[in-house]
């Protein structure tokens, strides 16, 4: 009889979390079964199993995780950006196959400030459920980092794109700039504020579909209250940012907005200078022009919401139904479902079951749901759960998109998250913020 059994204990940077979701697997290996003292039975190791076991016994496996290449369910491959505290990485869940974005965080030098930035990152995260907005699938800790698993958008940068290849066509710009546009639209009815909207933040996922993501400066703020934190880039900062007076959040967003959408069309900025107090002058006497061959349409909106005074700028009803976004489709959010694995299978959407069947075949039952509820990201059950579901959501919405999503070509940089560190001003970053009010970027 041989008896395999996944370890209780942690090993170098193996995560307290991803072993606590492990249940203990015994197995008999050349057990007879009962009346049949010919017959040898032997029950083959699950995809779970096999992997519990390897992450505990496997020598290479043990090598990647004392080497930082593993952490829980994840083997960590090439770099994708790099940040004052933090590293982004791609990754692969070990289950499924499937690709993830890792943001690496070394908790040592995490202050109060921005663990509470943090939180709110990984919060807003869990409250959106849009099709044009990166998720947050699971939570890994260790005693000396932390680890948020996101989806990964292989196409790369807006930013890289347009700096790379031009400014875009309108007709190109129209379809990627709508569904920015629904995404913040989300965002927003989730009273959820962005306020670090760019290009740099917006990532290809396939040649016609994009992603917002980096939510690392965003807030909870209904729409009748103030804030005043200065944060995000200051090239997309609304005038009222450098008043030094508390500010509404929805207009900030928009404003950041009419900054992404007059780059997207002319592949400049509006507002560039060689210094901050020359930025901040540009910024609130509003001087900016637009060539050309811009399309009056496109002008009217780029004027409409580049407004100084914030309750005059285009609302997202007024960008949405502007005549240079006629025709053009917006993505509605998601139907409403589970983050977590639910303990009630009655009533379950047929995607949630689809997923937990899949799950099934992976060795994943429903004794490991609730071993681990209540758990949330912080389970790799819930991990492997969510990308599971998310491949399945993407599936069924658009047989096109799918398809279109997991052939990707890499043909934009690769480099599709970014975590802080930009180098100049014409790209909208590395600007001396004011010390007394600032966001620290990650």
């Amino acid at each position: 009889m041989v008896e395999v059994k996944t370890p209780l204990s942690p090993d170098t940077d193996m995560s307290a979390s991803a072993l606590a979701d492990r249940s203990e697997v015994s197995l008999t290996k050349g057990q007879l079964q009962d009346g049949d003292s010919s017959q040898e039975s032997e029950r083959k190791l699950t995809p779970y199993e096999r992997l519990s076991y390897d992450l505990s016994n496997d020598k290479r496996c043990l090598k990647e995780i004392t080497l930082g290449k593993r952490i829980g369910f994840y083997r960590i491959r090439g770099e994708l950006g790099n940040g004052n505290f933090s590293q982004v990485k791609m990754g692969i869940h070990s289950l499924t196959k499937e690709k993830v974005a890792i943001k690496i965080l070394d908790k040592t030098k995490l202050d109060q400030k921005t663990q509470r930035l943090l939180s709110r990152e990984i919060s807003s995260m869990e409250k959106l459920h849009h099709p044009n907005i990166i998720r947050l699938y699971e939570v890994v800790e260790t005693l000396a980092k932390l680890h948020i698993v996101m989806e990964y958008a292989g196409g790369g940068e807006l930013f890289t794109k347009i700096s790379n290849e031009g400014r875009l066509p309108e007709v190109d710009a129209k379809f990627l700039f709508a569904q920015i546009v629904a995404a913040v639209r989300h965002m927003h009815d989730m009273h959820i504020i962005h306020r670090d909207l760019k290009a740099e933040n917006v990532f290809f996922a396939g040649p016609k579909t994009v992603k917002v993501g980096d939510l690392g400066f965003s807030t909870f703020s209904q729409s009748d209250e103030t804030l005043s934190t200065f944060c995000g880039s200051p090239p997309y900062a609304a005038p009222e940012l450098f008043k030094d007076e508390s500010y509404f959040g929805v207009f900030v967003d928009i404003w950041a907005l009419g900054i992404m959408l007059y780059f997207m069309v002319t592949g400049i900025m509006p507002f560039r200078a060689e210094t901050v107090a020359k930025l901040k002058k540009c910024i609130l006497e509003g001087n900016y022009t637009i060539p050309p061959y811009v399309s009056d349409s496109c002008q009217f909106l780029i004027r409409g919401i580049l407004r100084p005074v914030p309750q005059d700028r285009f609302a997202l009803d007024e960008i949405k139904n502007s005549d240079w976004l006629e025709g053009e489709d917006f993505p509605e959010p998601l139907e409403p479902y589970q983050l977590n694995p639910s303990l009630q299978m009655a009533g379950l959407p047929d995607e949630e079951m689809e997923a937990r069947n899949y799950l099934k075949e992976l060795g994943i039952t429903e004794e490991h749901f609730r071993q681990t509820s209540g758990r949330d990201s912080r389970s790799s059950i819930t991990g492997a759960y969510r990308i599971i579901l998310h491949k399945i959501h993407k599936k069924h919405s658009n047989a096109e998109d799918y398809l279109e999503q997991n052939n990707v070509n890499h043909q934009y940089n690769n480099h599709g998250y970014r975590t802080g560190k930009e180098n100049n001003l014409q790209r909208g970053a590395n600007i001396q913020k004011k010390e007394s009010r600032m966001c620290t970027i990650l």
